[in-house]
């Protein structure tokens, strides 16, 4: 192979190991086990994957990333399995995204390519695959064909076993019913609905028969204005959940958003006594943060801590952090959740919180 050529293959090679290697990290970041279940519940879930099989599918295909972008370097096999396997995975994640953006239309969301640290839509993902496709195709053009029988096969599997092995080493599969407990603050008991509504037509002895029917109006007209009573599902976290108006909060906390979020809840709250009390459901993921988020804050507000993907489902699919629901009686009248369209807006929230239940539609 002349010098030329043989330099254009060098940075062909180049090029696509650092792409795979680029993938492969930053599925790992910020940490290994958050962003791969984040992983997880993101992008395999909706594909149909079990929680029991999307852990092993997850660490598999993340290694297998980490070793084609070592061997893609090496000269064992290169042109007849490496380079080959190389554009048969990349052909399979073009067509994931193709489906998915005719279904979606692609030009929004992250295709998870690149984990968290560079979001890329599924149009932005097609392209680069395609380009890299095409890269690897020339490649295999340009390498001479060469006598393949001193190649050692145990290179490729060494690699490729180590490489995930590696991966269920960094982020250890946990078990799907996993119960780690951290110990948190006493719940409030502060009753919303003793404290709001007051039968002050009890206290009279009424012999009338008229005014007994007076009376019975008056108090049913009291209890129409806060909704029936419904369970919100958050009662195995808070007990008083589901009585009352209630800030729902779901934070990461080492989440940037979160912690301003909280601060703006928190500087709310100040300025009206009858806000609606706070409670936090965090993310097991730097829990040991939490002090600092509360500092951060202003304020410390009743919090559970649970792992990565019971939260990611807690939160709702296609959702993201800092996420706020507004609760009265159980019943949900407003979610905002991430950092776009939906997220929290402290001026719609103060508006909202101080409507009367006959203003609220559920």
């Amino acid at each position: 192979m002349s010098l030329s050529k043989n330099n254009t293959a060098l940075g062909i090679r180049i090029i696509i190991s650092f792409l795979f290697l680029l993938s492969a990290v930053a599925k790992l970041y910020p940490s290994p086990y958050f962003a791969i279940s984040t992983f997880e519940v993101k992008q395999l879930y909706p594909m149909g994957f079990s929680e029991g099989f999307a852990p092993y599918f997850s660490r598999i295909l993340i290694g297998i990333e980490f070793a084609l972008g070592f061997l893609i370097l090496q000269k064992h096999f290169l042109r007849s399995i490496v380079i080959p396997g190389t554009i048969l995975l990349l052909a399979v994640f073009t067509t994931h995204l193709t489906i998915v953006t005719i279904q979606d239309g692609g030009n929004s969301g992250n295709c998870g390519c690149f984990g968290s640290l560079l979001p890329m839509t599924p149009i932005e993902a097609i392209i680069k695959n395609v380009v890299a496709m095409a890269l690897l195709v020339w490649l295999f053009v340009i390498m001479p064909k060469s006598n393949e029988k001193k190649d050692n096969f145990w290179v490729l599997t060494s690699v490729t076993f180590a490489s995930i092995l590696a991966l269920f080493m960094l982020a250890p599969i946990q078990p799907m019913e996993s119960k780690f407990s951290v110990s948190t603050p006493e719940e409030s008991i502060v009753d919303t609905v003793a404290e709001t509504s007051v039968d002050t037509t009890s206290v009279q002895i009424v012999k009338d028969t008229l005014k007994k029917a007076e009376a019975l109006k008056n108090e049913i007209k009291t209890e129409s204005n806060e909704p029936e009573k419904h369970k919100s599902g958050y009662a195995q976290y808070f007990a008083n959940i589901d009585k009352g108006r209630k800030t729902l909060c779901f934070f990461v906390p080492g989440c940037d958003h979160c912690r301003e979020a909280a601060k703006e809840l928190t500087e709310m709250r100040k300025t009206n006594k009858n806000f609606p009390e706070i409670y936090v459901i965090f993310m097991n993921e730097e829990a040991d943060l939490i002090p600092d988020f509360f500092k951060f804050a202003g304020a410390e507000y009743p919090y559970k801590i649970i792992e990565v993907i019971p939260f990611w489902k807690v939160l709702g699919s296609g959702k993201d952090t800092p996420g706020v629901k507004y609760l009265w009686n159980g019943n949900e009248y407003k979610y905002y959740w991430g950092i776009t369209d939906n997220k929290f807006d402290p001026v719609d929230y103060q508006k909202l919180i101080q409507k009367p239940y006959s203003e609220l539609k559920k």
